[in-house]
């Protein structure tokens, strides 16, 4: 039988004012029904203008050039644009990256999905209305007949996922495609809606396109891969072959930027050079060629074909990776990213130390005369040190007080009770003027640098700006220390005359970084400042971080949901859930031997780029939603969740416990290990080492 879908040398264009991107050049590819198969790359590769080129909704200026796409046989790419309304939400469905945006903030969801239902189907308005409700209860969406007429900012980013979902499923569409559903999304919150993809997958029979820049989520959902680079396939095989034997020294790259082994082995992530090429002016040869190590000036002159030395692995590379052929150009540091090196060093005693901090939200209901009605319970009796030149990682799901704690440390909020010493200073207690003098010291790293810069600023002004609000420095000297900050981050000395705009994701990042590093701070809290970048700009900015924190003497503070990316750039981990801090060690002894079963719920959550592994995995992780922040689970707040929890857990906060001599502790009446006895926690504290003071 024909494939359900079956594209054929594709390529699409978008013209641009004075140029054309070559999105997609040649690609070809087929699903079967029922089928998963994953779309990975870089952004930039070409993988959703694939995707988008399926159901013609390409951005302005985009089109078909030439090529095939077939849909159960039939041809669909010369269908009129009314016959192509007939194909997409009915055949084809889609879940689109951001929901928010994707969804109509002034209809409620149960009158967004029925839209659909009644284009395609000779139904009635209460018909549709019952579909809408029939798919939201598919997908797992709590109280449907309650929450179908409310608005998408009711909903949670999960909640707002499934509701994309439950649109994309309403008409039965035999293939779903499914662009980057969970970039934004916490990884317990990301596990479920992915099982979900794949249950109805597997209930509806339908055939579903995944594409991501996560190799972990391809890992465990995709039956075979598509690796795209500079609108091209580089390398397409099953799933488990892929990852047990990959040929294209672009894939091999991709897994070499992963934090998890360098992590195991304390070794510095490689970084693939460069950045993908422009497509407005592809080079010459194989695309891939200026950022390889491999390459020979064969590769520069001539581009490689899609071939395959076995049935179902092809592969566009002259020197394939592990071949005999291969002439083993790069060193062994090359090849696995550099050479082993030692934890960031602690070099002196504390620098913060956050005592019983708590910070309380007010609730407020009114339009104009508004009152109090309850309040948000953000951060509950936190306490925890940071050693100076030492980072601690922040770990937890949305909405657990990460950012908050966060923004408390760097002045951005007030916090209701509890201090916040910084070298002996109370912050939430210093005057404005005693406040500012400290603020200089401590600089806050933002998770969106697009949105943190201001785009009518030029680079240049934006970095000097902090100086001259400062004082500090007359405009030669300024303009000196911005050329400095700019060469230590890898930028150009250019890049001061261009606007944020300008700059890619990874270039902002690092102009983010260089904001964040002016002032000569000693201590920065980054607030996930990867998490939205793909694998290989990912590990160049953790390389960065760890580089100049050996180099300038840097301390961090480093807030993610990525265990993974916490654990290769910390010393310590500090685990939160719902305001709280359940867990807290060293950096290994917390990923590996986890005590509170919530830490271990979020390593299970998280997709590891191992197919074996992943699918090891069953009815493991975190399962639930985070309760009401306004009216928190009473004694342990994770006892809601918990497969271990019973009455006591109900009755009794659980106290933090000591699980190694290390400062390992967790908050837990029944944990997964067995806490130290209090003889072997004092004799631990009177054989502990004076800190080191700063030379």
């Amino acid at each position: 039988m024909a494939p359900l879908l079956q594209v054929e040398d594709l390529h699409t264009d978008i013209r641009l004012k004075h140029s054309t991107v070559h999105a997609v050049d040649g690609v070809s590819f087929s699903v079967e029904a029922g089928e998963t198969l994953g779309v990975v790359g870089e952004s930039g590769c070409g993988k959703t203008i694939t995707a988008l080129s399926i159901m013609n909704l390409l951005p302005t200026g985009g089109h078909i050039t030439a090529g095939s796409i077939k849909l159960g046989g039939s041809e669909i790419t010369g269908l009129s644009e009314d016959a192509l309304r007939n194909v997409r939400g009915n055949e084809i469905g889609m879940i689109f990256q951001d929901p928010l945006t994707s969804l109509n903030p002034t209809m409620t969801v149960g009158k967004q999905i029925a839209e659909a239902v009644l284009l395609h189907r000779e139904v009635s308005n209460d018909q549709a209305m019952d579909r809408a409700a029939e798919v939201l209860d598919l997908v797992g969406m709590p109280r449907v007949r309650e929450r179908i007429n409310e608005y998408p900012h009711q909903f949670s980013g999960g909640m707002r996922q499934r509701v994309m979902i439950a649109m994309a499923l309403a008409c039965e569409p035999r293939l779903l495609i499914a662009d980057e559903p969970t970039t934004a999304l916490d990884v317990t919150i990301q596990k479920q809606i992915l099982e979900l993809i794949d249950d109805l997958r597997r209930r509806l029979g339908m055939a579903v396109i995944l594409v991501t820049h996560d190799l972990g989520v391809i890992a465990g959902r995709a039956d075979r891969v598509a690796v795209m680079y500079a609108g091209k396939i580089a390398e397409t095989t099953d799933t488990t072959t892929l990852f047990a034997n990959p040929r294209h020294p672009y894939t091999e790259a991709l897994f070499q930027s992963l934090p998890d082994k360098a992590a195991e082995n304390r070794e510095r992530l490689y970084s693939i050079p460069g950045l993908p090429p422009d497509l407005t002016s592809p080079p010459p040869g194989c695309r891939f060629a200026p950022r390889c190590r491999y390459a020979t000036d064969r590769c520069r002159a001539e581009g490689p074909s899609l071939r395959g030395e076995t049935a179902g692995h092809e592969f566009a590379c002259f020197y394939p990776v592990g071949a005999t052929e291969h002439h083993g150009l790069g060193v062994a540091a090359e090849a696995t990213g550099g050479a082993l090196e030692e934890a960031p060093v602690v070099t002196g005693g504390t620098l913060l130390s956050v005592q019983s901090l708590v910070k309380d939200f007010p609730v407020t209901k009114g339009a104009v005369l508004q009152r109090r009605i309850g309040w948000v319970s953000a951060v509950a009796d936190v306490s925890f040190d940071i050693n100076r030149g030492e980072t601690l990682g922040l770990v937890g799901e949305s909405g657990c007080g990460k950012t908050t704690i966060g923004k408390l440390v760097v002045g951005l909020e007030t916090p209701t009770k509890g201090s916040i010493n910084f070298e002996g200073k109370d912050l939430a207690r210093s005057s404005a003027r005693e406040y500012r003098r400290e603020r200089r010291k401590i600089q806050l790293m933002f998770q969106d640098s697009y949105s943190s810069l201001d785009p009518r600023m030029r680079a240049g002004t934006i970095l000097r700006e902090p100086l001259v609000v400062q004082g500090i420095g007359n405009r030669v000297e300024q303009q000196q220390r911005v050329r400095e900050i700019l060469d230590h981050v890898g930028l150009p000395a250019s890049a001061v005359d261009r606007y944020p705009h300008e700059f890619s994701g990874g270039q902002r990042q690092r102009l983010g970084f260089a904001r964040a590093l002016i002032l000569s701070p000693e201590m920065i809290v980054a607030d996930e400042p990867v998490s939205a970048l793909d694998v290989s700009i990912q590990a160049q900015m953790l390389n960065l971080m760890r580089e100049l924190q050996r180099e300038l003497g840097l301390t961090y503070l480093f807030i993610s949901h990525d265990l993974a990316v916490v654990r290769y750039l910390s010393n310590r981990i500090g685990v939160m859930y719902l305001g709280k801090l359940v867990e807290v060690g060293p950096a290994d002894e917390v990923y590996l031997t986890p005590a509170h079963p919530y830490t271990q719920g979020l390593i299970d959550s998280a997709p590891v780029a191992d197919p074996v592994a992943e699918h090891a995995k069953v009815d493991q992780g975190v399962r639930g939603e985070l309760p009401s922040a306004i009216h928190p689970p009473s004694g342990c707040r994770f006892r809601t969740r918990c497969p271990l929890a019973q009455e006591i857990c109900a009755e009794v906060e659980p106290p933090l416990r000591p699980f190694s001599a290390n400062g390992h502790q967790a908050a837990c009446h029944f944990p997964l290990r067995t806490p130290l006895p209090a003889d072997a926690v004092a004799a631990a504290a009177a054989a502990a080492p004076a800190p080191t003071p700063l030379a």
